[in-house]
């Protein structure tokens, strides 16, 4: 499958479908689980205890998450069983979930040990014991769901053979949800308790209807069903010629994505082993272990843009607290790295292309379209054009190689992020939470659906926005305490 959205120059990104053993990537795909590169970050404090102020919902604060945050997570030992101690709190994690999350199977590497000799030089820069604790700034070692030298996802975690052989689990695949019906037998005017399907390359239709209710998942995907369904704005449906069945403007609203931006350095190449193909693949089919096994980048950088940066003087400070990161870098030795903004101000949206249900949707990703963003970027490459300029890195870093807010012109500079600007697959928001009364938003802090019964959203669209980390541990958190409100329910 190959799906165009809208890049920040007026292109388009093209994201094709891809396989590998590290990952597997379809953007349109409504698990999200399985494109996050294994990148296991909870998020901070702040980013919760916010959740629960914006969706008028405690339930929805760190503290009152921590038994769900735990909940789904199965610690282990990394690949081939090396002893990870000082580089995790054990008191932070879960043991007995189905999610397997460890550390790397190799290192500590000498780039390990120069961001622990920078830390002892720059004291902005410390070694955090864990990333997980809810107080992530600084560098932390990176956790990733894999276990037994293998990933594991959602698939792995909760639709493992045992599951699959369930006598009350259907899965349909090649199937098409083309919208949501009121159903026939409800006295209740907005009841959707029905699905309507159809294979995926066309054909007959058929409706399913629910005992209790449906349960929609995906960023793009549940968008696109509601709006198909006359669920959404009623202009922009009418413009579509679909008659308006519920008004929720702030459907496929909202589309927030972590945006990238490239960085690059002069280094003397250092003296590594790299393991060829063959012998990795063989390591790992003997006993699971190897350079198959890990993502190279063993430590994660988390920094706040400083308080008294002029940044601030133009734009508020989009952060959701002091625990929470603007920047994120992965400290990956053997490539060219990027920088993270993680607390975007631009938004975009999904909207339909046309009335025919099958039609890929136009995702606009909103890319740069706020100024604070690009402002934000030339802030976070100069954190880590100083991070990468101590002594420790002697003997390994010559110099910067860019692009350098402080050497380029602002044209100059601004064409080269925008034109190389990638995003870290994280969307989300465009079904958002919001407190039950209020007229914004498209679930309420049960995630039903706004005005209608019978639905329920869960996953990263109804994130009232985006987290300053990874989201997939975030949605296994979200659909831990999902099951309890459904299960309370019923």
């Amino acid at each position: 499958m190959v799906v165009n959205i809208e890049h920040p120059v007026n292109n388009a990104i093209q994201h094709d479908r891809f396989h590998a053993l590290q990952v597997h990537f379809k953007p349109c795909d409504p698990s999200q689980l399985r494109e996050d590169g294994m990148v296991y970050t909870r998020g901070s404090v702040d980013d919760f205890d916010n959740w629960g102020r914006v969706t008028g919902d405690p339930g929805w604060s760190w503290r009152a998450l921590w038994p769900y945050i735990t909940r789904h997570e199965k610690w282990v030992q990394p690949a081939g069983g090396r002893d990870p101690s000082g580089q995790f709190d054990p008191r932070v994690h879960g043991y007995r979930g189905k999610v397997s999350v460890s550390l790397a199977w190799s290192g500590p590497t000498d780039h390990d040990n120069r961001t622990a000799k920078n830390a002892e030089l720059q004291k902005e820069f410390p070694v955090i014991l864990d990333q997980n604790a809810g107080r992530p700034i600084g560098i932390t070692w990176k956790q990733s769901t894999i276990g037994n030298g293998e990933r594991s996802s959602a698939a792995t975690a909760y639709l493992g053979p045992d599951v699959r052989k369930r006598p009350n689990l259907t899965i349909l695949v090649n199937t098409y949800i083309t919208r949501v019906l009121p159903a026939k037998a409800s006295s209740r005017r907005h009841d959707f308790r029905s699905i309507e399907i159809a294979p995926r390359r066309g054909g007959s239709t058929r409706v399913l209807t629910a005992v209790n209710e449906i349960i929609l998942s995906g960023v793009i995907g549940t968008p696109q069903i509601l709006l198909n369904s006359g669920i959404g704005s009623k202009a922009e449906l009418e413009h579509l010629g679909i008659p308006t069945v519920l008004n929720l403007p702030d459907v496929g609203e909202g589309l927030t994505e972590h945006v990238a931006a490239n960085v690059a350095w002069m280094v003397i190449p250092p003296n590594t082993t790299i393991i060829d193909q063959a012998t990795a693949l063989a390591m790992w089919q003997e006993n699971r272990t190897g350079p198959l096994t890990e993502v190279p980048t063993h430590q994660l950088l988390w920094s706040r843009i400083p308080p008294d940066s002029p940044i601030f003087k133009e734009f508020e400070d989009p952060s959701t607290g002091p625990t929470s990161p603007h920047i994120e870098m992965p400290l990956d030795p053997l490539q060219d790295g990027y920088i993270c903004l993680l607390t975007p101000r631009s938004r975009g949206s999904v909207k339909l292309r046309s009335k025919n249900p099958f039609d890929n949707p136009i995702i606009d990703l909103g890319l740069l379209s706020h100024p604070f963003d690009m402002a934000a970027i030339k802030e976070g490459i100069r954190i880590v054009k100083k991070f990468y300029s101590s002594a420790a890195w002697d003997g390994l870093i010559t110099g910067f190689r860019g692009p350098d807010p402080d050497n380029l012109s602002e044209e100059d500079f601004e064409k080269i992020v925008r034109d190389n600007a990638i995003t870290f697959v994280h969307p989300v928001g465009t079904a958002s939470m919001s407190p039950k009364n209020s007229k914004r938003g498209v679930v309420d802090h049960e995630l039903k659906l706004k005005g209608a019964t019978g639905i329920r959203i869960v996953d990263a669209s109804v994130f009232p926005y985006v987290l300053a980390a990874h989201t997939q541990a975030a949605v296994y958190i979200l659909a831990e305490r999902a099951a309890d409100l459904i299960r309370d329910a019923w």
